[in-house]
């Protein structure tokens, strides 16, 4: 009987939605439990969860993204959202232009090219390569990059998710090593290179830094794609 109830709640997109819901909510409660440690990372524990769970119950990935999906649809809100702390700040962000326009330049050509360099270096295939290159950039338009260079989207989303992550843990030791104090500065690189988890991160430690990384993060969204064409 228990097997059957399985059977019949697994066949139900709703399911999956739900268990990522519940997953995400237990994860931020631990994460609250031990505040700031960045090894506590919510989305990280969400997804070792999540990944846990469709391995040990034997549950395709098209299944659990068919319940899923709604949560990828709102990506594409996320991202335009992104536009607000840009707006809000305007004023700032005209006064620091020169500087921030360097550093996002610089920044995305870093990351798009590095990553394309090592792929190339390491003998990947085209679509491998157009699927990583656009890994320092927001979820939503980082997978439509992917998708419209032929690459694998879910590959992409991946590799954007382990992206985040290592940036939100190694991002405050770093800066700290390198003595940099400014947390206008250490949000912006942060969010220029770990998108969103970087800037939840960047939130948690100061709210400055994380108003500069959300800047980051909406502008490089912008610059990616159009890097991305330069390497690609």
């Amino acid at each position: 009987m228990t097997e059957g109830l399985w059977v019949y709640l697994s066949a139900s997109p709703l399911l999956w939605l739900a268990g990522t819901l519940v997953v995400w909510l237990a994860a931020t409660h631990i994460a609250g439990l031990v505040p700031g440690n960045a090894l506590l990372n919510p989305i990280m524990l969400s997804v070792i969860a999540i990944a846990a769970v469709l391995y040990f119950s034997g549950v395709d990935y098209d299944a659990y993204f068919e319940g899923a999906q709604f949560i990828h649809f709102l990506l594409g809100p996320a991202t335009v959202a992104l536009g607000i702390p840009l707006y809000e700040k305007l004023s700032l962000v005209r006064s620091n232009l020169l500087p921030l326009l360097s550093a996002l330049v610089v920044g995305s050509l870093t990351a798009v090219g590095s990553t394309v360099f090592l792929a190339d270096l390491f003998g990947f295939t085209p679509a491998v390569v157009a699927s990583l290159a656009p890994k320092s950039t927001t979820a939503a338009v980082a997978m439509a990059i992917s998708s419209g260079l032929k690459g694998d989207p879910a590959l992409t989303a991946a590799v954007v998710v382990l992206t985040g992550i290592c940036g939100a843990i190694i991002v405050t030791p770093l800066m700290n090593a390198m003595r940099i104090k400014d947390y206008s500065a250490r949000g912006f690189a942060v969010g220029l290179a770990s998108h969103g988890i970087g800037t939840a991160r960047a939130y948690s430690v100061d709210p400055v830094a994380g108003l500069f990384s959300g800047i980051a993060m909406g502008l490089n969204a912008v610059v990616t794609a159009l890097v991305v064409h330069l390497f690609l």
